[in-house]
């Protein structure tokens, strides 16, 4: 008859005795199992390792075979210690043999053995192996061992992670841990990137696993949940979190789980088995992810990340651990890792180091992608899962023309990248050669390429591209980086040393368009439902005219006596672009009353994004001196589709017949009143894309520096007045003609254009 256990708190300090003893690998692993078999006075004790091919092995044992030991093998799914991998659930049977899924290895010699008792070893939730105790006598297994032989599997897994289990992996094998993973995402930039990962919010490392005092450890976890919770309950009465918001919703969830008395219980019974705090935080993180990660109702599968966040707060409680140190060491092919992240987030990086991007959620057209593009960087987003799956160090691959992520990659595909590498920048060498040639098409029309940009950083590329200026510099991301409201000099600074770098060049200065998702933290805002329709861009400035009249004036100085261009962002109704004018004409009044020299030439321009403005274009442009479409907003405003929400944001086609129809719309406008018209959204810096607004008489488009090359090469390429003509009979024809992508795609195989 099986006693008691002798209590899993002797056995993880007998544990953490022996990990540290001058043994080879396989004798420590083998006193490891012997030392769980003492405690939990088990006729056998089995270890069993997940393989990179899927494989279980069985790498220790004490009480079966020892002959089988690296012999013994089961597929995942495959018996009751496969069954266990598959499901990372515990297992407890009183007759294993009578179980369906038993399956019997002859060279193991577990014949005699009847009660049975196997548990996951997790990291992450992802299964790394099972352990496995056996009784010669039929038993049933209570709670209490079960608890400690989870407890004594959090060890394992540890264990499994360090340099020191390499040494008992056959050659040319690996651990499941370390298994090459591939990651299908959505690219967001073109290009191929290999490096390492950086986690933008690295796991906190817990490094003790074994309780001194369990007293003082659940001392430990109570103050740090109160911690914890008051952060949030403090977030939670902030001002701008009083109404429904995204950010309060996700806030509500967390408090839920930080009160959740199931969850402590867990906690604190970890506690009492022997673990300090923070490892009874990551053992219950692990079993509970493992869970919520095979569960088929999407409500769980969303509420994973929420967990995932909140137990990391509640370590960097229990440690101390800021999180930072990521963002200040970097490797020098450092490629970032992250659930999510704002443009701001992004530029605090060392951007001589990071060569790419990889986000669990986001969209092509969010900031932070359309910044990463800005800056040259390769973009993936809503590669599932891949913040779990990945290590700070791991090799990493991204190829942002597939949207693929290869995680661990083997020394092949390594060789198949760099040499994609290679001609990437074969490729780019040609795009340079282009540069100052002029982007004609061959019957003669003459497009005119421009930059768009937010950050002075990327301002000399103009002279790689060949590019005629810039045509849209966003100036909110200074605002969005800073941690307080910058000063009139720090933005005149900004202005002119912008205006510096583009050497004589052409440059429009897009006027402050923050709210929404462009969130700024030392301005209070109040929580909206809708906040992409609602107190953000020109109807903030205009609201708060004192930071309108702060920008506008730093623009007018950086000018210093020459030409300045100002776009005003969001015009819904044409009021509201004479009510910017009147801002401008009295900043420049000021000005001269002042002495000052006054910009040689002014121009104020207003951007076309809010499908209102359509049918308002005869009172706009008439005072505009230039307009620009804000291809992003615009398409999801017509829409109705959030270009931040992956699901609905790739369901429309910005080129099909309704969206180019109303763009069509604009251009015959701006021709009408003679009006030079721009299109600086993200569909100008798209080869199909950009022929589509080329086919309805746009010639000056503006995209991230690095589009301009392959859009200058298909221009080059190109005879557009056929184009043009089946294109204007397609819009004429209607949902009876043909698609326009497929129409754009045909004419450009039939020119052999480079799409």
């Amino acid at each position: 008859m099986v006693t008691a256990i002798s209590g899993p708190r002797v056995l993880l300090k007998q544990l953490r005795e022996t990990m540290a003893e001058p043994l080879a690998s396989q004798a420590r692993l083998d006193k490891i199992v012997g030392l769980i078999a003492d405690n939990m006075h088990a006729d056998v004790c089995s270890f069993y390792v997940l393989r990179d091919d899927g494989a279980l092995e069985l790498f220790a044992t004490r009480g079966l075979a020892a002959t089988a030991v690296h012999m013994t093998t089961l597929r995942l799914g495959e018996g009751l210690v496969g069954l266990i991998a598959a499901q990372a659930e515990p297992l407890s049977l009183e007759n294993a043999p009578s179980h369906p899924a038993f399956a019997y290895r002859p060279e193991t010699g577990e014949d005699p053995f009847l009660a049975f008792l196997g548990v996951p070893v997790l990291r992450a939730g992802q299964t790394l192996g099972v352990l496995v105790v056996q009784n010669r006598d039929s038993h049933a297994y209570g709670e209490d061992e079960i608890e400690a032989m989870l407890t004594t599997a959090t060890l394992l897994a540890e264990m499994m992670s360090t340099s020191d289990f390499d040494a008992l992996i056959k050659p040319g094998q690996d651990i499941d841990l370390r298994r090459p993973r591939s990651f299908n995402g959505t690219g967001f930039s073109d290009g191929v990137a290999l490096g390492q990962v950086v986690l933008h919010d690295p796991r906190v490392v817990v490094t003790n696993f074994v309780a001194e005092d369990t007293d003082v450890e659940l001392k430990r976890l109570s103050h740090a949940l109160d911690q914890m919770r008051l952060s949030i309950d403090q977030m939670l009465s902030h001002g701008d979190m009083q109404s429904f918001s995204d950010h309060r919703e996700i806030l509500e969830s967390y408090r839920m789980f930080a009160n959740d008395r199931g969850w402590v219980d867990r906690l604190t019974e970890a506690i009492n088995n022997g673990l300090t705090a923070e490892a009874a935080v990551e053992r219950v993180q692990n079993d509970t992810r493992a869970r919520m990660m095979r569960s088929t109702d999407p409500y769980i599968k969303d509420r994973l990340h929420d967990l995932d966040d909140l137990a990391n707060r509640l370590l960097r409680v229990l440690t101390g651990d800021g999180g930072t140190l990521g963002r200040k060491e970097l490797p020098d092919n450092a490629i970032l890792v992250a659930r999510n992240m704002g443009p701001a987030d992004l530029l605090e990086y060392d951007r001589t180091k990071v060569r790419a991007v990889v986000l669990e959620e986001g969209a092509a057209i969010s900031h932070v992608a359309i910044v990463a593009k800005s800056l040259g960087l390769v973009a993936v987003g809503q590669a599932e899962n891949v913040v779990a799956m990945s290590e700070s160090g791991d090799d990493i691959i991204v190829d942002g023309q597939q949207g693929t992520v290869y995680l661990r990659p083997t020394p092949d595909m390594i060789q198949v990248y760099v040499d994609k590498v290679r001609l990437g920048a074969k490729r780019r060498a040609h795009y340079l050669e282009l540069k100052d040639k002029p982007a004609i098409t061959r019957d003669g029309v003459e497009v005119t390429l421009l930059h768009n940009s937010g950050i002075v950083a990327d301002l000399p590329m103009l002279q790689d591209t060949g590019a005629s200026g810039v045509g849209l510099f966003r100036t909110e991301l200074q605002f969005m980086i800073a941690s307080r409201l910058p000063r009139l000099k720090e933005q005149v600074e900004l202005y002119s040393e912008a205006i510096r770098l583009v050497e004589g060049k052409p440059i429009v200065f897009r006027l402050l368009d923050i709210g929404g998702d462009k969130v700024i933290p030392y301005l209070r805002y109040e929580a909206e439902e809708n906040p992409a329709m609602g107190f953000r861009s020109l109807r903030l400035a205009l609201d708060r005219q004192g930071l309108l009249r702060i920008q506008i004036r730093a623009l007018l100085q950086a000018a210093n006596g020459g030409p300045m261009k100002i776009l005003v962002p969001m015009v819904t109704d044409a009021w509201e672009f004479r009510q910017t004018r009147l801002v401008v004409n009295k900043e420049v009044e000021r000005m001269r009353n002042a002495g000052h020299t006054v910009p040689s030439k002014l121009e104020l321009g207003a951007m076309i994004e809010v499908p209102s403005l359509l049918w308002e274009l005869d009172h706009v442009l008439p005072e505009a001196d230039f307009v620009s479409i804000g291809s992003n907003d615009l398409v999801m405003f017509l829409t109705a589709a959030d270009r931040g929400n992956p699901r609905v944001a790739k369901a429309y086609d910005p080129i099909a017949l309704p969206r180019l129809r109303a763009l069509k719309h604009i251009v015959d406008m701006a021709r009408r009143y003679n009006v030079p018209l721009t299109m600086c959204g993200e569909l100008a810096g798209r080869t199909i894309e950009a022929l589509a607004l080329l086919a309805i008489g746009m010639t000056r488009l503006s995209m991230s520096p690095p589009s301009i090359g392959p859009i200058k090469e298909m221009i080059l390429g190109l005879e557009l007045a056929p184009i043009r003509n089946s294109i204007s009979a397609a819009l004429l024809e209607g949902a009876n003609g043909p698609q326009i992508r497929d129409l754009l795609l045909d004419w450009a195989g039939r020119q052999g254009l480079v799409i």
